[in-house]
């Protein structure tokens, strides 16, 4: 292809950087802005293989930007939703404790909620949890109403819709390469040409701390795949789950425990576990890339987080290679479920960025570079709050790059 002049490249087509480009070009309609993504379809990766949830906004920590983002974005998102006539639903969750131990931390996440402002929420004792969920089991659970779930997918795609109908430019099988600086711009090697840029806003994802790499800017974070498995609930026994149940969650850990979620498409799914992938693609046990692995196992912050985490890591291996052992952590929540209800179903790979001193980050984590903009921990919510994350992206951007003068 013949090489185009760009003032900014948002490298990553999914749902952030998507809402990203879809805004900056709202804001500042003067700017000729691309779109790379390296796959064929826009959405394939974290975005099309999470479980659609609405979060309301209830584990994060007030003030974190988890916590103001997702309680901003959930309201845009729906709006956004109803406006475009993109089916969502607010079925609600129950997160349940079945034992004394978690309810220190079942009160924990009611004020956590209430301190970020999750309307409708709602400590609730068994009788309550049995009209809402009536196969559940537990002896306390927070209600929050007003948790839903959507089709991310095509969220994305109507993102990406109105950027390019506004004359934003999105290129697919376009993996980048390299980028280089080349006089007073960036050149942004990709498998369809090079591309000029005078900025980068990187979204990449599974590979964010690759592109921040390929900038030069130093970030003390390497991106680490973790498998997320599922059981698809057979046809027959949908009727066990009527919206989102979920565990209390181990604060210590950044995943949330096997759960149900009610999928907007009508099936439901129970998981994920949290493996380590051997590929940042690795969506089944089989994908194993070398080098990934390798540059996994080479990095110090990896051996430190093991050191701090074996314990639950190793439970999640033991869930990942025995059916029996998934099934009975799901019948702490749902005891009617039994073997023949679960039959194999697909898989997500989280990016999770980790710390050099081994810290997995709980927060999202979004710098300004010297040419660029880094995304470089975006896990859930991220869909979300895709909405209030691409403002806040934008609003970097324009004071790192100086479009403000460049304005609608």
């Amino acid at each position: 292809m013949e090489q185009q002049q760009y003032d900014v490249a948002i490298v990553g087509g999914g749902i952030i950087g998507l809402s990203t480009a879809m805004h900056l070009n709202q804001q500042f309609p003067r700017l000729k802005v691309a779109v790379l993504e390296k796959e064929r379809e826009l959405a394939t990766h974290q975005t099309g293989h999470n479980s659609g949830v609405i979060h309301s906004g209830i584990y994060y920590r007030p003030g974190s930007h988890k916590a103001n983002f997702c309680v901003a974005g959930v309201q845009k998102l729906i709006d956004f939703c109803d406006e475009n006539e993109i089916e969502y639903e607010q079925c609600g969750k129950v997160i349940v404790a079945t034992d004394e131990s978690e309810l220190v931390r079942l009160d924990n996440l009611y004020e956590r909620g209430v301190a970020n402002g999750v309307e409708g929420l709602e400590m609730i004792g068994p009788e309550r949890l049995r009209e809402i969920e009536p196969h559940a089991a537990g002896i306390r659970a927070l209600w929050s109403p007003a948790t839903g779930i959507a089709d991310y997918v095509k969220v994305a795609q109507t993102y990406a819709n109105k950027f390019a109908h506004a004359g934003g430019d999105v290129f697919t099988e376009a993996p980048v390469h390299s980028i280089t600086k080349d006089g007073g711009s960036l050149a942004v090697q990709t498998a369809k040409g090079t591309f000029q840029t005078s900025h980068v806003i990187n979204c990449a994802g599974l590979y964010a701390d690759r592109v921040a790499a390929m900038l030069e800017e130093r970030v003390d974070v390497r991106i680490v795949p973790f498998r997320g498995e599922y059981y698809t609930i057979r046809p027959e026994s949908h009727h066990l789950v009527s919206g989102l149940i979920y565990p209390v969650p181990d604060p210590r850990f950044p995943f949330l425990g096997v759960h149900y979620t009610r999928n907007i498409h009508g099936y439901v799914e129970a998981g994920p576990n949290a493996v380590l992938a051997f590929s940042r693609e690795g969506y089944r046990k089989s994908d194993i890339d070398v080098g990934e692995t390798l540059g996994t196992l080479t990095y110090s912050g990896f051996w430190k987080m093991t050191a701090k985490h074996w314990k639950t890591g190793l439970s999640e291996v033991r869930r990942s290679y025995s059916k029996g052992i998934f099934l009975r952590d799901l019948q702490r929540l749902l005891p009617e479920i039994r073997d023949e209800d679960l039959a194999p179903g697909g898989s997500g790979v989280r990016a999770q960025a980790v710390a050099s001193n081994g810290a997995l980050l709980d927060d999202f984590n979004i710098i300004r570079g010297r040419e660029a903009v880094h995304v470089l921990n975006a896990p859930s919510p991220g869909a979300t709050s895709s909405l209030a994350i691409g403002e806040h992206i934008v609003e970097l951007a324009a004071e790192a790059f100086g479009f403000r003068g460049q304005a609608a």
